[in-house]
Order: C-alpha cells, then structure tokens, then sequence
C-alpha cells in the first residue's frame, strides 16, 4: 500500500469518526430526517417534497435496522465520497502529494462537517455536483466519449435525488458555448447521453405530470414562505463561510483557470462558477444551495499552489495553506455543530448572533439556531402521544393527525405501539389509510395561543380534551399541544377526503 493511499485512508477514517461525535446525544434526529426515513415505507417515483432517491437510500437503512448509526452512517459517506473525488480530480490535474493533502484538508475541515451530519438529499446532491465537475475534467482530459455517458448518468441521479442540480447545468451550459471547448456540442454523442439522462429521470417526470407537478406549487410556497426572507447580501457572505479554510485555495483555483496553462482546457469553468452563481442570486436561492459548486475548485487551487510554492522561500508558505482549515475549524467546532446544550447556546448567544446564526426561515431571531431546535422534543412528543394512544379504546381506529411532516415522522420513528402518524403537510397528504373507519382522533397542534381546537373539533365527539404538550421550551415545537377525541359522532373518513382533495388542489 502506497503512502498516497495510506493519507487517503486516514483521511476518510477521521471523516467518518468525526460526523458521529459532533453532535451531542441529548440532540435527536433533525425534522427532515423524519420525512425521509418515512418515505422508505411509501416508495414512489417521486414526492412532493423530494424526487425519489432519498427513499431508496431509507429503505436500505430500514433493511439495515433504521439506527441512528445508520441514519448518520450515509450522508457521512456521501461526504467521504466527496472528498475521494476531489482527492482523484487532484491526481488527474496531476498534483503532487502536497496538493492531495491540501484539497483534502480543505474539503474535511469545511461546513460539509455540518452538512453530512444531516440525513438530507443534501450531502448527496454536493456529491453528485462535485462529481458531474470532475467527470467534466476527465473528458477534456482524455476525450473519452464514455465520460460523456458517465455525466449523464451522474446528472441523472443528481437530478432524482435534487431538482438543485439543474442550477449547475444553467450556469454551466451558458460557460461551455463561451469557451473553444464548445465543440464538444457538435458530437453526436453527446446527444445520446442527453436521451440516456432523459431516459433516466423519465419516471419521475412522469410521476409529477400525473400529479399535477406539484414541485411548481412547492417551489411557489418556497418563494412565499422562506425565499422572500432571504437577503442576497447575505446569501454572498455565508458563501464565504462554507469553504472559509479553504477561501484562499479556491481564489488561487479562479485564478489559475484564467492566467495557469495546464488548466487552459478547463479555463469555463471559472465562468461557470460566476454565472451559477448569479442566478442563484437572481432567484434568492438559499446559500447552501451552492455549497456543491466549491469544491472541485478547491482541486483546481490545491494544483495550482503545489506548483507554485515548490520552490525557493515559498515552500514555508505550504504549510501555511494546510494549517489555516485546521484554525477555522477550532471556532466552527464550538458553534456550527450540536455539540453544545442548548443551555449554553443560549447562555453565550451572542457568538451565535455575530454569525447571523439564530435567524431562522421566518426571518427572526430565536433562542438556538433553527437546525439545533429542529432536533429537540421529538423523542418527548412521540413518548407522550405512545402514551394517550394505549389508554384509548378502539385503538385500531384511531387517527393521529399531525400538523407538520416532523410531528407525524417522529411519532412513526420512536412508536412502541406501531402507531402511523399523517398530516396533511408534505407528503403525508398522500399516506391517509382510509379503508379504516375511524372512531377516535389524536390531533396534534403547534402551539397556538388562544386555540379554539377543542371548539372547532370536539362538536363531532362525545368526548375532548388536552392530554399533554410539548414542554422543552428550546425545540421549535414548544408548546406543540396532543388533543383527544373519542367516539365520533358522524362520518370523520368523510371529512379527510374532503380535506385531502383540498390539499392537493394546488391551484388554490
């Protein structure tokens, strides 16, 4: 085994033993983990909030026992995958060993740490731009037609797992026909791998055509709901914040693409990064919508200065390069990962403030940032609901409403009485069992002060009343209240048709 391969190993070792310990144990899984994990139990061509991969990759951790082992365990993965890929992008540019250790240094101390201790589409969707990227280099590297089919498939699943990768190929296409490389337009194969690429996403388009298209009418509540909070000036500054150790590495990388000759060929891709980004921009994406477009920039710099400090006084500056990630990562350890109590973050939230870290998608300020609330109060919500739900009669017809995706996600991850929480928010709209006539309802509700839930609902049932709440007053569903209705007295099947058929009228 070569000394390369030996730092690779150590590198990926340390990358999956450090996405385990930086997140403290009195933290549960976070919100959209819950979603996902559910999928696995309806799995379909798409979804309304995601297309269909992240289910399959659930149904794998459902087979292997749905830990939280392996819950982490994959988008940990998806982040070493990353890393090996920016690690083999590296050697193609033939950089030297310096360069190997300064991209993966880069690439390990940066917010992907944060990033792939999330079970999200996230961490796979900055894989499979990072890959697209680096398949890109191969093919104007060697002119291999296979790489073009490679693209597409890679584009392909990008796509099934993140409609987010259609922003590269906007910024990327626009950079190709700029550039002498635009050739490559002319090649007949080109266009079988696009048909290959459509072939694979086919089902899935299929799928939103027979829905509807529901992602319009997602990314319409989007954009009303949480885009129209995001400020541009600060969608540019967090930029700054993803690969901040490696800030100077991936300027050196914009730099050597205009004015470095070995990467003359590869010169598009520094339009590619400005144009990618300015219409991200234009549509007030989220900053970690862009995360994936740095690091195969981060390869292009670790090249680049290889080169140029192997020399005379300049080979002091390298370790200089490789020390600077591992500074940044010192105060990114003790705010950007949920290894602090919630007590302490509130005890010392100033520093969480100064990074703009506690303004949430509604635009305030709250007590922790939303991620670190957004994993509180699940395990005591799911424990309380398991509990209303044995005491009650006819229990096989009894309904758990929730009002959003979390609730009803965690109260299926941590059931001990098999119970399957619905919603009608996200996808559990389409995950009403109706062939039960239902008797008995648990509605669970965010906190609302002043709710008339006990008037509006209890009408319909003999009996009404609140049987517990939510009480951890840093989750973001404090107060989130359990109400139970007992013995109905008219049709409630009836009335979640009706519901649902208004749900999934989008055009309302």
């Amino acid at each position: 085994m070569t000394k390369k391969t030996l730092i690779l190993i150590g590198f990926i070792v340390l990358k999956f033993a450090l996405q385990y310990i930086l997140i403290s144990p009195e933290y549960d899984l976070q919100r959209d983990e819950y979603l996902h994990l559910d999928q696995a139990h309806h799995l379909a061509w798409g979804y309304l909030s995601v297309p269909p991969v992240t289910s399959w990759v659930s149904y794998i951790i459902y087979l292997l026992g749905n830990s939280v082992f392996w819950i982490k365990f994959f988008p940990a993965l998806f982040g070493a995958l990353t890393l090996l890929i920016v690690w083999r992008a590296i050697e193609t540019l033939r950089g030297n060993l310096y360069a190997l250790i300064l991209g993966a240094t880069c690439i390990l101390f940066s917010s992907l740490l944060r990033l792939n201790t999330l079970y999200q589409p996230n961490s796979l969707d900055v894989l499979c731009w990072t890959g697209f990227y680096y398949v890109i280099i191969l093919y104007f590297t060697t002119e291999k037609t296979k790489w073009i089919y490679i693209g597409a498939i890679v584009f392909a699943l990008g796509f099934l797992n993140k409609y987010n990768i259609l922003f590269l190929l906007i910024g990327f296409l626009p950079a190709l026909l700029l550039s002498n490389q635009r050739k490559v337009l002319a090649k007949k194969d080109l266009y079988l791998a696009l048909l290959l690429g459509l072939l694979l996403i086919l089902p899935n388009l299929l799928w939103q055509y027979n829905n509807q298209f529901p992602i319009v009418h997602h990314m319409k509540e989007l954009a009303e709901t949480q885009l129209v909070n995001v400020d541009r000036i600060g969608f540019l500054k967090e930029q700054l914040l993803f690969f901040i150790g490696g800030f100077f590495v991936i300027v050196a990388g914009l730099y050597a693409l205009l004015f470095y000759k070995p990467f003359h060929k590869y010169r598009f891709f520094f339009a590619s990064i400005i144009l990618t980004l300015l219409v991200f921009i234009y549509f007030k994406a989220k900053a970690y919508y862009a995360i994936g477009l740095y690091p195969i920039y981060i390869a292009f710099g670790a090249v680049f200065l290889s080169d140029i400090l192997k020399t005379g006084w300049k080979r002091f500056l390298q370790p200089v390069f490789i020390i600077i990630p591992l500074l940044f990562f010192i105060p990114m350890y003790n705010l950007a990962f949920p290894n602090k109590s919630p007590e302490y973050i509130v005890k010392h939230h100033e520093k969480y403030k100064k990074l703009d870290m506690l303004r949430w998608e509604d635009g305030k300020d709250h007590a922790l940032p939303q991620d670190f609330a957004d994993m509180l109060g699940w395990k005591e919500l799911a424990r309380k609901t398991d509990s209303v739900y044995a005491a009650l009669p006819n229990q096989d017809k009894t309904l758990v409403l929730c009002d959003n995706y979390g609730q009803a996600g965690a109260i299926n991850y941590y059931t001990k009485k098999g119970i399957k929480a619905v919603s009608f928010n996200a996808d559990y709209v389409n995950w009403f069992d109706l062939s039960i006539p239902y008797k008995n309802l648990i509605r669970i509700k965010d906190y609302e002060k002043d709710s008339d839930e006990l008037k509006e609902t209890g009408p319909y049932f003999n009996t009404a009343k609140i049987s517990g709440e939510v009480t951890n007053q840093y989750s973001r569903e404090y107060g989130t209240t359990i109400f139970v209705f007992t013995d109905a007295k008219v049709n409630i099947n009836k009335k979640i048709e009706s519901e649902i058929k208004s749900e999934k009228d989008y055009s309302k």
